[in-house]
């Protein structure tokens, strides 16, 4: 169960809160990009990575002289938020028209893995992630690469989870069966696939099956 803190606290559209764990940790592995908000010298940035959660951590990396990861590494608080796009809700009145969506909201602060064996573990893990089995097969990282190679990570302590699933919410006067409008869901999904091979790439090596990491997003051909 989600902590409520005066941080993570959902003051406009209470009903869309959400407080299970579970549904935290399934908005962060179908994103894994989330937008890190930092304020640096005065002026806030709100900067795009990848994150990958393992249990109850969650992690970035990046190279050491990038700005972000300098800022994160220095203990500042942060804010990351992940959204995904669900669809339209599209009602007979144009005030009403809304949208389907998760988001989740994290705050806290980055600690730095130092360990090259550990940074290495926890890359093939976010590889397995997306594409399950490929760690064994590609080259592993070196000592020079592990180590030019800042990677941060963040326990799930402090966050916020919103969902807005609901039907059209149209007002009893915009309900009358003259008015020729349709109302409704307009979904937004998600494919992923089919695979597009390397154009550099002339050997004759077959394409490998992902397809059980993402469900009904797997691309299937009709």
């Amino acid at each position: 169960m989600l902590s409520n803190t005066k941080r993570t606290e959902i003051k406009k559209s209470q009903k869309k809160a959400v407080f299970e764990t579970a549904k935290l940790y399934q908005i962060i592995d179908e994103s894994l990009i989330a937008h890190i908000a930092i304020n640096q010298d005065d002026q806030p940035f709100v900067i795009p990575m990848l994150v990958w959660r393992v249990d109850h951590n969650i992690y970035v990396h990046g190279a050491k002289n990038s700005r972000l990861m300098r800022a994160l590494k220095q203990g500042q608080s942060c804010c990351l938020t992940f959204t995904l796009f669900d669809g339209w809700v599209l009602a007979r009145s144009a005030f009403h028209h809304s949208a389907h969506y998760r988001s989740a909201m994290v705050f806290g602060q980055f600690e730095t893995i130092e360990s090259n064996a550990q940074k290495n573990q926890l890359l093939n893990h976010f590889i397995e992630q997306i594409a399950p089995g490929r760690s064994e097969l590609v080259r592993q990282g070196d000592e020079k690469e592990l180590t030019a190679t800042e990677l941060l990570a963040m326990p799930l302590t402090e966050a916020s989870v919103k969902i807005s699933n609901n039907g059209v919410g149209d007002e009893e006067k915009d309900k009358d069966k003259d008015v020729p409008v349709w109302a409704g869901v307009l979904p937004y999904r998600t494919i992923v696939g089919p695979l597009i091979d390397d154009v550099e790439d002339d050997r004759s090596i077959p394409q490998p099956d992902y397809s059980s990491v993402y469900g009904e997003r797997w691309y299937i051909p009709k």
